[in-house]
C-alpha cells in the first residue's frame, strides 16, 4: 500500500509470576489412554487468558477472587482439572470467563462457585466454554468416566443452541445485550468454537465417542459457521479484504465493541480466520476467493522499517493494570514486516484508539494506559503469507496472487 504507520507486536500486560508458573509447568501433557497405545495431548494454553484476567487484572465482579498464595494443579492432574471444569460449568451448559481452571480451590471458593451455577453470564470470550468442552472430551476419551461425557454433552449442546440461524455466534449467551450480541471473532471466540467443531467433523480420534445424531448437528452448525464467515468478509473498492473483530448479527457489517475497539479491518482475527479456511479440504470457489482476497490484503497492508521498543517508565497503577514500562515506535530498516491491529474502513490507514473512543493515527497519541494495556500490533499475517504458497500450489496452481 506504500503507507508507513506506527505498529509492532506486543502482548497484553506482562504477567511475570503467572507466566513463569505456566512456562515451568508446561502447556501440554500427553496421557496414554487406558488399555490403549494411543496418546492424547491436554493443552491448557487456551485457559491462560481467563486465568491471567483472574490473577492479574482488576475488572468486573467475580464470584471468587484468587488467594495471595493460590495453589494450582500440575498439568498432568487431568482428572482434577476436569473436575474443576465441571464445578465451574453453569446449569445452562456454558462457563463464565476469567477464572483459572487449574486453581486448587479452597472449601470457601468451591462453595461460592457451587452457589453460582444458576448464573447466566456464560460466554465464549477469553477462550471460555469451547476450551472446557474440548478438555472434557479428551478427558472422557482417556478415562471413560461418564461424568466427563455428560459435561461435554451439556457443553456442546450449549454451543449449538447459542449459534444464530445465520451461522454466527455472539460473544455472550444468553445475555446478548449491547455489543455482546455481535458475531465475535475478537480473542478467538467464534474461531475457537469452529476449531472444536472442525475437529469433530474431521473425526479426530478423541471425539470418536460422538454419535451419529450429534455428529450430524455439529456438521450442520460447522457448515453454517463457514457460510457466516464468508458473508462477514469486508468488501471495499471492488475487492475482498479481511474481517472486523465483530460483525453485526443481522447484516454482517463491521461493528465496534469497547470504546477503544472501533469497527475496522482487523488483521489479527483475520489471520486466524484464514488459517481455518485453509484447512478446508477441496475448497470451493467462494472459499478460495475469500482466502485469496485476504492474503492479498495482508501483503498490501504490511509495513516495513519500524519496530516498537519497550522502555522503562515510572510504575503507575491504572484501573485495570499496573505498568512499569512504556512503548515507543522507532525506525529500523532491518525489522520484520508488521501490521496494525486496526485499519480504518474506507481509507485503509492504520489507526489506533484512546479509551475515550477518540481515533488517532500514531501510537504516541494513545494514552500510556492503553499503550501498555492492549495489543495494538501484530505479526500473525506473516504466518499466513508463509503458509500460502503450499496451499496455493495444492488447490489453485495457476492462481498465485502474490509476487514471485
Amino acid at each position: 500500500m506504500g503507507r508507513r504507520a506506527f505498529i509492532v507486536k506486543f502482548y497484553l500486560i506482562p504477567i511475570i509470576c503467572f507466566s513463569f508458573i505456566i512456562l515451568v509447568s508446561g502447556f501440554t501433557f500427553s496421557q496414554t489412554k487406558k488399555n490403549s497405545t494411543d496418546t492424547i495431548s491436554f493443552n491448557v494454553e487456551y485457559f491462560y487468558d481467563s486465568a491471567h484476567h483472574w490473577y492479574d487484572i482488576r475488572e468486573e465482579e467475580r464470584v471468587i477472587n484468587p488467594d495471595s498464595d493460590q495453589k494450582r494443579y500440575d498439568v498432568n492432574e487431568i482428572e482434577k482439572i476436569a473436575d474443576n471444569i465441571l464445578l465451574f460449568q453453569k446449569e445452562n451448559g456454558g462457563w463464565s470467563k476469567n477464572y483459572d481452571m487449574l486453581a486448587v480451590l479452597t472449601n470457601a471458593q468451591r462453595e461460592a462457585v457451587e452457589k453460582s451455577k444458576g448464573d447466566i453470564n456464560t460466554t465464549f470470550d477469553n477462550g471460555t466454554t469451547f476450551s472446557q468442552v474440548d478438555y472434557l472430551a479428551r478427558t472422557y476419551h482417556v478415562t471413560g468416566d461418564k461424568k466427563y461425557l455428560d459435561g461435554f454433552t451439556t457443553g456442546i449442546n450449549f454451543i449449538l443452541t447459542a449459534q444464530y440461524d445465520n451461522g454466527g455466534w455472539p460473544q455472550f449467551y444468553p445475555d446478548t445485550s449491547g455489543y455482546r450480541k455481535y458475531i465475535t471473532f475478537n480473542d478467538g471466540a467464534m474461531l475457537g468454537i469452529m476449531k472444536v467443531l472442525h475437529n469433530i467433523v474431521e473425526k479426530e480420534y478423541y471425539y470418536s465417542f460422538v454419535d451419529e445424531e450429534l455428529y450430524s448437528r455439529v456438521s450442520e452448525a460447522y457448515n453454517r459457521g463457514i457460510d457466516c464467515i464468508l458473508k462477514c468478509q469486508i468488501f471495499e473498492d471492488g475487492k475482498l479484504t479481511a474481517w472486523c473483530q465483530q460483525h453485526d448479527n443481522i447484516d454482517f457489517s463491521p461493528r465496534p465493541a469497547r470504546t477503544f475497539e472501533p469497527a475496522a479491518i482487523c488483521n489479527g482475527e483475520s489471520s486466524e480466520i484464514v488459517e481455518l479456511l485453509m484447512k478446508i479440504k477441496n475448497p470451493d470457489r467462494e472459499i478460495i476467493a475469500a482466502i485469496q482476497g485476504a492474503v492479498k490484503w495482508f501483503y498490501e497492508s504490511k509495513i516495513s522499517g519500524i519496530k516498537v521498543v519497550t522502555i522503562e517508565a515510572p510504575e503507575t497503577e491504572y484501573l485495570y493494570h499496573t505498568s512499569s514500562d512504556d512503548r515507543i515506535v522507532v525506525p529500523d530498516e532491518s525489522a520484520n514486516p508488521i501490521w496494525t491491529r486496526f485499519y480504518e474502513l474506507g481509507t485503509h490507514v492504520p489507526m489506533f484508539c484512546k479509551r475515550t473512543g477518540e481515533i488517532v493515527y500514531s501510537l504516541d497519541q494513545v494514552e500510556r494506559e492503553r499503550r501498555t494495556g492492549y495489543a495494538w500490533y501484530i505479526y500473525q499475517p506473516q504466518e499466513i503469507l508463509d503458509s500460502y504458497p503450499e496451499w496455493q500450489m495444492k488447490w489453485i496452481t495457476e492462481e498465485n496472487i502474490l509476487p514471485k
